[in-house]
């Protein structure tokens, strides 16, 4: 079984469907780890071509939040205009969609996904010492999760937690990781639509579970029009302008 993980599509639709178009046949099941909105131009859209895909689906703190069950306190000003923006714009039907996605982490063939951490679906797991809690605490080996926006992971193995920086040349393409046995994995596919590790390629991961390999994934995509988009709907300039830096 080989599943397509994406996470953080942030309302981008364009990014979206270049990620779909490179990893078009190599995939049978889509999963999304959280935040289908907020920050973009395309909440609909990317709601529908999830929505479309069947892809099996956690909420993140954008979707939470856009769709009203929380408020944006907790959000910064610029993130706040955003999700006020999207929440004018989600139809009633994607805005019901969002409210009904369940929190992780969500036990799936063996796998867990997570969109924050294990005791926490907001939590930011950045440093090694945050991510041993979920590492310990997962219910499974092999446990993906999103939220951060950087693409890679940690492992633990014999008490040594690493950490997995995937490495890519300047083409699009992928960089494989061998899940051994007897160890434990967080991974991070990166985030589709908002990247925010310096490279702003579209990220996600193709898990291939039958033969034990991980695909992280590196995708270009149209950023300029999407640029376009969110200048239209006056969307925060420091959001347009960081989907060209990846940061």
């Amino acid at each position: 079984m080989r599943y397509l993980i994406l996470s953080d599509i942030h309302s981008n639709l364009t990014a979206l469907e270049a990620a779909l178009a490179a990893a078009e046949g190599r995939w049978d099941k889509a999963i999304c780890l959280g935040d289908l909105v907020g920050y973009g131009p395309d909440p609909n859209e990317v709601v529908d071509r999830i929505r479309a895909l069947d892809a099996t689906t956690i909420r993140g703190n954008h979707d939470r939040v856009c769709c009203g069950l929380t408020d944006a306190e907790d959000f910064n000003p610029v993130a706040r205009g955003a999700v006020n923006w999207t929440r004018q714009q989600l139809r009633p039907e994607n805005q019901e969609y969002l409210q009904a996605l369940p929190p992780g982490p969500m036990n799936l063939n063996g796998m867990v996904l997570i969109h924050g951490a294990v005791r926490d679906e907001d939590e930011y797991v950045i440093a090694p010492g945050q991510a041993l809690a979920s590492l310990l605490e997962a219910s499974s080996d092999l446990s993906f999760f999103g939220h951060t926006h950087l693409q890679g992971g940690f492992s633990f193995h014999d008490n040594q937690l690493a950490v997995i920086h995937p490495k890519y040349g300047p083409q699009a393409g992928f960089w494989p990781l061998h899940v051994e046995k007897e160890t434990r994995y967080l991974l991070n596919p990166g985030s589709v639509g908002q990247p925010r590790d310096g490279d702003a390629r579209s990220a996600f991961i193709i898990a291939d579970i039958d033969h034990q390999i991980i695909e992280y994934w590196r995708v270009p995509y149209e950023i300029r029009a999407v640029q376009q988009r969110m200048f239209r709907a006056g969307l925060h300039e420091s959001l347009i302008l960081r989907l060209a830096l990846g940061r």
